[in-house]
């Protein structure tokens, strides 16, 4: 085998092996794809407070005055914390206890929304909760801040909490692509699909929030 022929395979098994690697390489990378988000995020979740109010007085607890109260019903609310679906902001206003409808429903959107996004082509991310239920030592603590405070919320049934649609937590990916950021706007519109289709299957009641930057999200169950 001359020289020439020898240099020719030499140049040929490298480019297998190059754009092999390429490839490989590029599967693992973030490749977005069927991002739609929804059509109109205050049409989509315009759930008014009544209608969650109608939800919560069904499925939640008899609003509690303090924080030791809620400690107590343990046959009626969990706790909820830090997990591996979703993260607990740190609450100054509300305490993290969930009738257990509500517990099961933010699991659900925890893992349907890392589902999705895997799907999508991304970087796993977690929601954050920002707010969970009110006893009225909360609300009346609240309203010395901020008077337009509800004394009539659906956070005080324990049927009601509030995904922020600003503030997401990146995790390791499992399938091994390199951690890239992905932009808040397209993280809203890959959870803003999942709660459509949660809202749907008529398991919750959503309100989009503008000022307070956050989906506020009521039981069905």
């Amino acid at each position: 085998m001359n020289q020439t022929l020898r240099f020719a395979i030499f140049l040929l098994l490298f480019s297998c092996t190059f754009f092999a690697c390429q490839r490989d390489k590029s599967m693992k990378m973030n490749n977005p794809r069927n991002i739609h988000g929804v059509w109109s995020y205050k049409k989509v979740f315009g759930d008014i407070n009544d209608l969650q109010l109608t939800a919560a007085h069904k499925y939640g607890i008899t609003p509690i005055s303090t924080r030791e109260e809620a400690e107590e019903m343990t046959k009626k609310l969990k706790e909820i914390k830090t997990c591996d679906l979703y993260v607990v902001d740190e609450l100054t206003h509300s305490i993290p206890f969930l009738v257990p409808g509500a517990c099961n429903l933010l699991d659900a959107i925890g893992q349907n929304f890392l589902d999705s996004l895997e799907n999508k082509g991304l970087n796993p991310y977690k929601v954050t909760v920002t707010s969970v239920t009110r006893t009225r030592e909360d609300v009346h603590n609240l309203r010395k801040r901020n008077t337009n405070a509800s004394l009539n919320s659906a956070h005080f049934y324990g049927t009601t909490f509030d995904i922020s649609w600003k503030r997401f937590q990146q995790v390791p990916d499992k399938n091994g692509r390199p951690m890239q950021e992905v932009g808040s706007d397209t993280l809203k519109m890959v959870l803003s699909e999942v709660l459509r289709d949660l809202r749907k299957q008529d398991v919750c009641y959503i309100k989009y929030e503008l000022k307070q930057g956050c989906f506020h999200i009521t039981t069905r169950q």
